[in-house]
């Protein structure tokens, strides 16, 4: 039999370091990539037929780890995850989310050895997928291309898998460059994940070390940060028309010249409801541009 395929799902070098160190000793296991944000690691999930994730919690990018956890639920071959932290106090959440294991690290002397136990037990039942076929390599791309600036996914080498595992690997890099095929936001409320479709976002509000997602029906309080939103909704016609508001385009309705040279966007919801957002001055050349005046 194969050996039993482990992502490693952490923001932490040190960690992922030592985790394939201890790992690299286990006769039935392989690591075989590493990630830092969710999307990366969906990429891989979706390319490489990995039977455990061992991932932390805190994870850069807007989507934590019990985030992806929620998100995996669904599939039909859902890894085992083992979710590695610093302390006991998420324990209780790893386990609501049907963690196979939740491992403290550094692990205490023999703890490791009982993830372990569970991982061999967890494999006896869970039934691999093959490998996916070699796919092209992208074609106009230097090979210093594919080196990410963070290091963010790394191989074993000398394995007879590894030319696919290049192949698919490759699929996973190509990621950095485009938006998520899901365009939808994940958004926590009341220990549910919800999937807010970028299309019914209206604005996102800073709000401290936070934001508010704003839709026609609901204001979501989130941990994702402003500056990471207008990244990741860029390309979907959001613009960052003030250091507060990021707004959806598609939604606006006017724009409003002021005295002083100052400018208001304003968008109508049902016909009824009409909200009026401030652009700063410096970023009203750069709107005007997008929207061809």
């Amino acid at each position: 039999m194969d050996k039993f395929r482990i992502l490693l799902l952490h923001p932490d070098p040190q960690v992922r370091a030592e985790l394939r160190q201890a790992l690299g000793v286990v006769d039935f296991v392989r690591v075989v990539g590493e990630a830092v944000t969710a999307f990366e690691a969906m990429e891989l999930i979706e390319a490489v037929p990995y039977g455990a994730l061992l991932l932390g919690f805190d994870l850069p990018g807007g989507v934590s780890g019990a985030e992806l956890a929620q998100m995996l639920t669904q599939r039909k071959r859902r890894p085992a995850l083992v979710f590695v932290a610093g302390d006991e106090s998420l324990a209780y959440k790893a386990f609501e989310l049907e963690a196979l294991d939740y491992l403290r690290w550094p692990a205490e002397p023999g703890r490791f050895e009982k993830t372990l136990q569970r991982l061999r037990a967890f494999r006896s039942t869970f039934k691999e997928a093959p490998l996916p076929e070699p796919r092209a390599w992208s074609q106009g791309r230097d090979e210093d291309d594919d080196e990410d600036e963070g290091g963010l996914v790394k191989l074993p080498l000398g394995e007879e898998d590894e030319d696919r595992f290049l192949s698919a690997l490759r699929q996973a890099w190509d990621f950095k460059g485009r938006s998520p095929e899901i365009e939808r936001l994940p958004i926590t409320l009341d220990g549910k994940l919800i999937l807010v479709p970028y299309d019914e976002i209206i604005f996102v509000e800073a709000y401290e070390d936070y934001s508010y997602v704003h839709t026609a029906q609901n204001k979501f309080l989130t941990s994702h940060r402003l500056k990471d939103l207008e990244v990741r909704l860029r390309a979907h016609r959001f613009f960052r028309v003030h250091r507060k508001y990021l707004v959806n385009l598609d939604m606006v309705t006017e724009i409003a010249s002021l005295p002083g040279s100052n400018f208001m966007l304003r968008t109508t919801i049902k016909g009824k409801t009409r909200i009026e957002l401030p652009v700063s001055r410096r970023r009203i050349a750069e709107l005007k541009g997008i929207l061809g005046l």
